[in-house]
């Protein structure tokens, strides 16, 4: 079976011009030095032409392939070409070396609502704007009243465009592209787009689109959405691929050089000592060196309400003046549903340290994540480890009956029928 994305050798170069009229001088002055037969004459407009023009490579030799129904998520810092290669992909932008082979129909979330016509409404830009992206009349006709509710604009849909909010825009262009039942969905930060309550509409249509083994091809700064949605995970940096791999390794690496980064631009010495270790990474002398959940496993199987009980070591290094250890509890996504801030003794060795509590979760997998911190006061932070999932408990049983949601809050409750006596009666 033929893969849904082949990438091979795909390098993407712009040419930067020092100023506008540099784009007929360079080419002026290259043409000369080969028209001149004087040698030193050649060189010196060469060299006066190369002043003028400079070049920034964004991707350098890039290859990947991503089968039918498979999820890639790409991240990386700012520049580091993931936009760009969403663009080759998409057909917006060509390389400047190598082949992109796609096989299937492509949405593409990117730069929404550039391509809408102002001057036309937006059920007109809606026709327009499917035809372009392969629908037929018929299936347009046939969509058009799904795509509308999606985007829940009233009636703004028979207003110019013009007149739209930009986030209306963008939730009338999400629209039209998820209903276009694309091989290929490709999504660049397009998650984002409308309140909270749209977002959440936005991440379930694309969990159904994949539910039918539409392959994704995901970018965003949303680790938690890329933990989510895919299967294997990409990083970027200047332009190359630097690590591929499972969404959790991948995701770990990238927030180590994050961190060490942050550490350096701060000029802290303990930027260079900033290293991968079990379950993350930070530094060998203030981090957990142990962990067992409930006498000695790793992983273990609960009922709601069971007891788990951490035990945790932790390693510390005397010149960690105001220690603290950050006990979180995660869901399947990473979403930090608890935890608690734990001061450590100051100390030159090992710190032991006991976190009990009810598994008062609701059915489903959840993960522990440990980072120790120096921190004099709440606003003055920094993290020397993190360390997520080599800790992990399973919730078993079904709690739907007792409460929504992940877990329980307390509340008060009062039922009444509403009927009051007299109710009804005449004067």
């Amino acid at each position: 079976m033929q893969p849904a994305l082949s990438v091979r050798d795909v390098s993407k170069t712009y040419r930067l011009w020092a100023t506008p009229a540099s784009r007929l001088w360079v080419p002026l002055l290259y043409r000369l030095s080969v028209l001149i037969p004087f040698p030193l004459l050649a060189g010196w407009l060469r060299k006066q032409a190369a002043e003028r023009l400079h070049y920034h490579q964004a991707l350098r030799a890039l290859s990947f392939t991503l089968g039918r129904g498979e999820a890639l998520g790409i991240i990386g810092h700012n520049g580091s070409g993931k936009s760009t290669l969403l663009q080759i992909v998409a057909g917006v932008l060509p390389p400047s070396e190598g082949t992109v082979v796609v096989n299937g129909r492509v949405a593409a979330l990117l730069e929404l609502g550039s391509g809408f016509n102002p001057e036309l409404t937006g059920r007109e830009n809606v026709k327009v704007n499917a035809a372009i992206l392969g629908l037929t009349p018929a299936q347009v006709r046939e969509r058009m009243d799904d795509i509308v509710a999606f985007a829940d604009i009233g009636d703004y849909i028979d207003e110019p465009v013009k007149t739209y909010s930009s986030g209306m825009a963008l939730r009338l262009a999400f629209a039209v592209q998820v209903h276009t039942d694309p091989d290929i969905l490709i999504v660049d930060e397009a998650l984002a787009v409308g309140d909270a309550a749209f977002q959440a509409k936005a991440m379930a249509r694309i969990d159904q689109i994949l539910s039918r083994g539409t392959t994704l091809l995901f970018v965003g700064h949303d680790l938690n959405a890329v933990k989510a949605f895919c299967h294997r995970a990409m990083l970027l940096e200047r332009g190359r691929i630097v690590m591929e791999g499972l969404p959790d390794e991948v995701i770990t690496e990238y927030l180590h050089r994050t961190h060490k980064r942050a550490l350096t631009a701060l000029q802290d010495q303990r930027a260079e000592q900033l290293e991968r270790i079990d379950g993350g990474y930070g530094l060998a002398d203030a981090c957990v060196v142990g962990a067992t959940v409930n006498g000695g496993a790793r992983h273990v199987a609960l009922r709601h309400g069971d007891r788990l009980d951490a035990q945790l070591q932790v390693r510390l290094h005397a010149a960690v003046e105001h220690p603290h250890l950050i006990f979180d509890v995660l869901d399947g996504r990473g979403l930090q549903l608890t935890g608690r801030r734990i001061a450590l003794p100051r100390t030159e060795g090992v710190a032991r340290l006991r976190v009990a509590m009810a598994a008062s979760f609701q059915q489903g997998i959840y993960r522990i994540r440990t980072r120790v911190v120096d921190s004099p006061a709440l606003e003055r932070t920094t993290v020397l480890s993190r360390q997520e999932g080599w800790l992990s408990f399973e919730v078993v049983d079904d709690s739907r009956d007792r409460f929504t949601g992940l877990f329980p809050v307390p509340m008060e409750i009062e039922v009444g029928t509403g009927v009051e006596s007299g109710v009804g009666s005449g004067a």
